[in-house]
């Protein structure tokens, strides 16, 4: 299980990292922009994601 959980955090920076290798100026103007977000609308993204990867585990069992 912990070997499991190990790779899956590993993955998870390899696929955070792909973005601001290929594209920082892009990457950057992104944050630029979640920043004027207000806390509730960073929640809702936050909780969608969250969401969604649940979504994506149970469909890949």
């Amino acid at each position: 299980m912990a070997s499991t959980f190990l790779m899956a955090f590993a993955l998870m920076l390899v696929i955070e990292g792909i973005l601001p290798f290929l594209f920082p100026a892009q990457w950057r103007e992104t944050f630029r922009r979640i920043i004027q977000f207000s806390d509730g609308q960073i929640r809702f993204f936050g909780l969608t994601s969250m969401l969604a990867g649940l979504l994506l585990l149970l469909f890949a069992k």
